[in-house]
C-alpha cells in the first residue's frame, strides 16, 4: 500500500513539472501579427496565381464601385440643393415645451448661437450651427471667431492678417476734461444712428466690417484648423480621429464639453486611372472683410421669424432688440424699403469686395464651355468678371436656351457665393469637353472653387481705441507682459486697486470709461463672458472704474442715443429656399398685413378697428419736464392684452427716452421700465395718463 502511495506521488509530481513547463498562450499582439503574415502571405499568393484578365476585371470592378460612391454622394448633395439654399439650419437643442416653436431651429434665444466675449479684444462670440453650402450639410465647432481678414499682400493659403480698428474722432481727443470728451463721444454715437454725417462725419470712424461663412472641399491629409480662435479648437489628432468623436457622440447622444468637435464630411472627388481614389476633406472657416463704404442702419430691416417671437412672446419691435433677430439687406440700397424682385442688389456688391482663398490678389476667369463671364451690371465685353473674388451674378454675351444672358450660380440656390481659386489644398474638379461633328476638339478644364454665405455685418466703433486713461495695453494674455494683468490674484476688483486689473491684455480690454454708458450691460447670457465693469490701473498706478472695449450686440444704454446694435446676423437659413417655406412666407405677409394684401382674400374682408392713443409720461423730478409717447392701435390692442409695450417718446429738453409700459386702465398706463433699466435716469414718476384733447395733435390712426 505503501508502495502504491509513493507511485502516486511520484506521478503526480512529474505531471506538475510536465504543466510548469509548457509554454505560455501568445497574446493579442503576437497573435494579430501572425494572421498579418499569413494573410500577406495569402495575398501574394493570390496574386501570383490571379491571370491578367482576372486582374483587369477585378480593378473594372473597383473602379464601378468607386464610380457609384461618387455619384451616391452627388445625389446627396443635389437632394440638399433642392430641399432649400445655402445657409444655416439649426443649433444646439437647450430647451423645450408645449409647442414645436419653443425649441430652437436657426434661431432660438440668440440667431445661430449669437453671444458675446466684448472682454475679449477681437473676439466676437458666435457657437455652434449646422449649415449648408452648395449641397454640403455640415456641423461646426464652437467658433468665437475673430476680426481677421484674408492677407491684403500676400497669396499664401489662409494667410490672415487682424482688420485694422478706426480711430477715435479728433473732436473727442481735444477736449480736455473727461466728461467733456464723453459728452462729445456721444453726439458721435448719435450722428451713427441717425445717418447725419452733416456735422459730424462718423463714416470715418465708424466702419461696417462683413463676415462670413467660407467652405471647400480640400486636400489636406493631416487635421487642418482653418481659422484661429482665442477660446476654441478641433479637439483630434487627426480627420479620423474627429470623425470617431463625432460618431461616437452622435450614437451615445453626448457631446464636447467645451464644444470642440465638427462634422466635416469626406467624400471621393476624382478617381485617377479610374481606379485610385482621390478623397478630399471638407472644411470651413469663417472671416471678415472691411468694407469700402458706409453701410447706414436703415439698410437694415428685421426678419420677422415667428419661431422666435412667438417662443419668447415678443412684438416685432421687441424682438427687434434681441439677440434672436437676424436682418435682410436692402437690396435698393435706398433710405426707404422697398419690396420687390430684383437680382443685383447691395448684397452682391459687398460679397464683391470678398476674395477667395487666394486672398485679395486673386485674378481669375471662368470660362467654361468656351463661354467668357463678365459682371452683372455692365454691358462692357472688355473686361471679364474676376472670379477670384465672391459673387453669384454674372452676365456672358451668347443667350441660353431661354433667351437669357444673365446667370446665377446653382441652379437654384438664391444665397450661393461662389469665387475660383488656384490653391493646391484646394480639391478641384476637372472635365474633358469634346465638339464638333465627330466629338474631336477637346478642351480639357480644371476648376477649384469655393463657396460661402454672409453672416453677420459688425459695426467697428470708436470704443475699440478711444482710451481716455492712458490705459497700458500689454498683448495676448499669454504672454509674460500680458500675465501681469491678472497677477498676484488681481481680479478686477473697483474697490480695491491692489486687486484691480493692471492694466489690459488681450482677453481683459477694459478701457472705457463706466460713465459713457448707464444702466450696465443689456441682454446678456449665460455664454457672455464680460464684466459690468471692473476696476483697472492706469499707469500711474491709479484706479479708474472701466467696462468692456470689446464687440457686443448691443452697447449698454447711452444717455439721449440708446443702446445701439454694433451685429447685425444677415446670415439666410437653409430652408427658405424650399417651395414650402416660400409658400409660408407668402401666407405669413397675407396674415400679419391684412391691409396692404387685401386683395389676396377671397371674400370681402373688413378690420376691426382699435383706436391709437396719445399718452403723457410722469412728470420728471429735476426740471419738471414731461414726454409725449404715441401708441399705434397694434400696441393699444398688445396692451389691452396685458402686454408690455415698448415705445420711444417725443423728444423734450433735448432728450427722449425708451420706455417700456404696461395698461392700467383705458385712460392710465404704468411705466415699468426706461432705457435699459428700471427708471429713467431723470427720474420720470411711472404713471402716464391719456394727453389732453387739445395736446393731440397727431392723433395715431386706425389699423
Amino acid at each position: 500500500m505503501k508502495t502504491l502511495v509513493l507511485c502516486c506521488v511520484c506521478l503526480l509530481a512529474g505531471v506538475g513539472e510536465a504543466v510548469r513547463s509548457t509554454p505560455p498562450p501568445p497574446t493579442v499582439e503576437e497573435l494579430s501579427e501572425t494572421l498579418q503574415h499569413a494573410y500577406e502571405a495569402y495575398t501574394k499568393k493570390a496574386i501570383q496565381a490571379t491571370t491578367g484578365d482576372e486582374v483587369s476585371t477585378l480593378k473594372s470592378r473597383v473602379a464601378t464601385l468607386a464610380r457609384q460612391l461618387v455619384m451616391q454622394q452627388l445625389f446627396v448633395e443635389e437632394r440638399v440643393r433642392s430641399d432649400g439654399d445655402s445657409g444655416i439650419k439649426q443649433v444646439r437643442h437647450h430647451y423645450e415645451g408645449t409647442r414645436p416653436y419653443h425649441s430652437a431651429s436657426h434661431t432660438g434665444t440668440s440667431v445661430a448661437s449669437l453671444h458675446d466675449h466684448a472682454n475679449n479684444i477681437r473676439t466676437v462670440g458666435l457657437g455652434e450651427f449646422i449649415a449648408v453650402l452648395n449641397g454640403v450639410e455640415f456641423r461646426t465647432r464652437h467658433n468665437d471667431y475673430g476680426l481677421r481678414m484674408p492677407s491684403r499682400t500676400s497669396p499664401v493659403y489662409h494667410q490672415v492678417e487682424e482688420i485694422p480698428f478706426p480711430d477715435v474722432p479728433p473732436e473727442v481727443l481735444q477736449q480736455q476734461e473727461l466728461a467733456d470728451q464723453i459728452t462729445e463721444m456721444r453726439e458721435w454715437f448719435k450722428a451713427w444712428k441717425n445717418n447725419d454725417h452733416s456735422v459730424r462725419d462718423y463714416r470715418k470712424y465708424f466702419k461696417p466690417v462683413l463676415c462670413y461663412l467660407e467652405g471647400a472641399w480640400t486636400n489636406s491629409d493631416s487635421l487642418e484648423e482653418s481659422f484661429f480662435s482665442d477660446r476654441h479648437f478641433l479637439d483630434a489628432t487627426s480627420w479620423f480621429d474627429l470623425q470617431e468623436k463625432v460618431r461616437y457622440t452622435s450614437y451615445t447622444g453626448g457631446k464636447s464639453t467645451l464644444e470642440n468637435f465638427s462634422y466635416l464630411p469626406t467624400t471621393i472627388m476624382n478617381m485617377i486611372n479610374g481606379t485610385y481614389p482621390q478623397v478630399a476633406q471638407w472644411n470651413y472657416r469663417i472671416l471678415c472683410h472691411p468694407l469700402k463704404r458706409d453701410v447706414p442702419l436703415n439698410r437694415f430691416r428685421v426678419v420677422d421669424d415667428l419661431i422666435a417671437r412667438m417662443a419668447n412672446k415678443k412684438t416685432l419691435m421687441e424682438h427687434e432688440r434681441t439677440r434672436a433677430a437676424r436682418f435682410t439687406l436692402n437690396s435698393f440700397d435706398t433710405d426707404e424699403w422697398v419690396d420687390g424682385k430684383k437680382n443685383y442688389g447691395l448684397l452682391d456688391e459687398l460679397m464683391a469686395e470678398v476674395p477667395g482663398k487666394d486672398n485679395y490678389g486673386a485674378n481669375l476667369y471662368d470660362e467654361s464651355f468656351d463661354t467668357a463671364t463678365y459682371p452683372y451690371n455692365t454691358t462692357d465685353t472688355d473686361t471679364k468678371l474676376n472670379v477670384g473674388y465672391y459673387h453669384r451674378w454674372s452676365r456672358v454675351v451668347s443667350k441660353d436656351a431661354m433667351g437669357r444672358t444673365k446667370r446665377h450660380r446653382g441652379f437654384a440656390d438664391e444665397n450661393l457665393f461662389m469665387a475660383m481659386t488656384t490653391q493646391p489644398k484646394v480639391a478641384g474638379v476637372e472635365l474633358n469637353v469634346c465638339t464638333g461633328w465627330h466629338h474631336n476638339h477637346c478642351t480639357l478644364y480644371n476648376q477649384k472653387w469655393t463657396y460661402a454665405i454672409p453672416l453677420e455685418v459688425v459695426y467697428m466703433t470708436p470704443l475699440l481705441k478711444w482710451n481716455p486713461y492712458d490705459v497700458e495695453y500689454k498683448g495676448n494674455s499669454r504672454s509674460d507682459l500680458g500675465k501681469t494683468v491678472t497677477a498676484h490674484g488681481r481680479w478686477g476688483s473697483d474697490r480695491q486697486a491692489e486687486k484691480a486689473f493692471n492694466g489690459t491684455n488681450s482677453k481683459r480690454y477694459y478701457q472705457t470709461p463706466y460713465e459713457f454708458f448707464v444702466n450696465g450691460e443689456q441682454g446678456t447670457s449665460e455664454a457672455d463672458t464680460v464684466k459690468s465693469h471692473v476696476g483697472v490701473l492706469d499707469r500711474a498706478g491709479q484706479m479708474h472704474k472701466m467696462t468692456a472695449s470689446g464687440t457686443r450686440t448691443f452697447l449698454p444704454f447711452i444717455p439721449n442715443v440708446g443702446s445701439m446694435r454694433t451685429r447685425f446676423p444677415i446670415m439666410p437659413v437653409h430652408g427658405e429656399g424650399s417651395g414650402v417655406w416660400k409658400e409660408l412666407e407668402a401666407l405669413k405677409d397675407i396674415v400679419l398685413s391684412p391691409v396692404e394684401n387685401a386683395h389676396m382674400f377671397h371674400e370681402n374682408w373688413r378690420d376691426v378697428t382699435t383706436q391709437g392713443v396719445v399718452l403723457i409720461s410722469g412728470e420728471a423730478k429735476g426740471d419738471k419736464h414731461v414726454h409725449r409717447v404715441v401708441l399705434s392701435a397694434d400696441q393699444v390692442g398688445m396692451a389691452k392684452l396685458g402686454r408690455t409695450i415698448l415705445v420711444v417718446t417725443e423728444e423734450t429738453n433735448n432728450h427722449y427716452h425708451e420706455m417700456r409700459v404696461k395698461r392700467l386702465d383705458d385712460t392710465h398706463y404704468y411705466m415699468v421700465g426706461c432705457d435699459g433699466g428700471s427708471s429713467c435716469p431723470d427720474k420720470h414718476y411711472r404713471t402716464m395718463h391719456l394727453a389732453p384733447a387739445e395736446d393731440d395733435e397727431n392723433e395715431p390712426g386706425t389699423a
